[in-house]
């Protein structure tokens, strides 16, 4: 058992550091301590992933064992579930968004009511007598002691207040929103759907089993745990889907294009001379993709005296005359200009008097898109034998 809630921990632990980390040197994008957001989606996912290592029976042993308290681990793991509730609210509150001052009252509301409910745990805990230890069964043993009946009912019923009002938001807001959003949406109630039936009730069903003198302990030491890590990572990812999805696609993307501009970059990057970025550990594809954009943007201007447009008009006529369309013909003939450019330089000829004054197609454009043309169609034009390092005359 202690396995399957420590994976689960660990998983949910992992999304939270993944959704948190960001490039510290992307320029334009704020701190994530900035964003209040991003801040209650890590702190409900990393509360999510405390809760199931404090209630691995591991763990609760070795809790019991510091602090010299049977049954300390207890009342730890459910403060901080009924924790992990209200950071659920509050992370559905920041998502949903509004006024600032709405979202604050409602944020302030949530943590007034689970407060006092951690506090009462504690308390109820105090004054019970639970000096047997129980690491698996818990609940039910305790079932029927004063102060230990009233904790467990009281964790279970602020769990399920979280989880039905999650719930409820989710469903009506689901019916506005669409895309990843609305998946999100739909695997948080999917995820909150498991929880009350498979975590909640059978709970409750063990819980009220023993007050009846029957004995449905399997339920709450058997089928709860699994099916509340199970609900746990299909809420956490309708959390961070709608939030990792899109940046993921944007790495991708940034990778691939990265990966295009080679035919590009082997053929010019010899003249570029723009700084290289400050070293890191890693760097985003993004980060990697606008630092190459910005030195072949860099080469291109250098290479802009070796310009030479009987090569380019020579190259365009020869393509439309093989049936090529009037952008492919275009962008074909800039890449034969620029690579009869990239040969003179790189034997360290003399600019040519009246170089070209055309306008390339990838300068014109925002982004790699253009860079990306170019580079596929220089990469079907023959390159010079050797390209050396060095720089072109001015």
């Amino acid at each position: 058992m202690s396995l399957v809630v420590y994976l689960a921990a660990a998983v949910l632990a992992l999304s939270a550091a993944v959704l948190f980390r960001r490039p510290r040197t992307t320029p334009g994008k704020p701190s994530p301590l900035r964003n209040p957001l991003t801040v209650s989606t890590c702190v409900a996912i990393a509360l999510g992933a405390v809760v199931f290592l404090c209630s691995a029976p591991m763990t609760l042993a070795a809790v019991n064992e510091l602090t010299g308290i049977p049954n300390f681990g207890a009342p730890l793991t459910y403060g901080l579930l009924s924790a992990y509730s209200c950071s659920l609210l509050i992370l559905l509150i920041n998502w949903r968004g509004g006024p600032r001052e709405r979202v604050r009252r409602l944020v302030l509301r949530c943590i007034a009511v689970y407060a006092p409910l951690i506090v009462a745990v504690v308390v109820l805990f105090t004054l019970a007598d639970a000096r047997v230890e129980r690491l698996n069964d818990l609940d039910t043993y305790y079932a029927n002691t004063p102060g230990m009946r009233e904790m467990i009912v009281l964790y279970l019923l602020g769990h399920s207040a979280a989880i039905v009002a999650m719930s409820v938001v989710c469903v009506r807001w689901g019916r506005e929103v669409t895309g990843l959003l609305r998946a999100g949406l739909w695997l948080i109630c999917v995820g909150a759907l498991l929880d009350l039936v498979g975590f909640q009730l059978t709970k409750y069903t063990a819980v009220v089993a023993r007050w009846t003198g029957h004995d449905l302990d399997f339920l709450s030491t058997k089928v709860a745990p699994p099916m509340a890590a199970l609900a746990a990572l299909i809420c956490s990812a309708g959390f961070v889907l709608p939030r990792l999805l899109p940046a993921a696609v944007g790495h991708w993307r940034g990778l691939r294009d990265y990966r295009r501009l080679d035919p590009l970059w082997l053929r010019v990057g010899f003249v570029s001379t723009a700084p290289k970025p400050a070293s890191s550990w890693w760097q985003s594809p993004a980060e990697r993709l606008h630092w190459r954009e910005v030195a072949i943007h860099d080469a291109l201007l250098a290479l802009a005296p070796y310009f030479d447009d009987r090569v380019r008009e020579r190259a365009r006529s020869a393509a439309l005359a093989e049936g090529a369309a009037a952008h492919e013909a275009r962008v074909a003939a800039e890449a034969a200009m620029l690579a009869a450019a990239a040969r003179r330089a790189a034997a360290r000829e003399e600019p040519l008097r009246t170089p070209s004054t055309c306008r390339l197609h990838a300068t014109e454009m925002s982004g790699a898109g253009g860079l990306v043309e170019l580079a596929q169609a220089l990469g079907a034009t023959p390159a010079a034998d050797t390209v050396r390092e060095g720089t072109v005359r001015a």
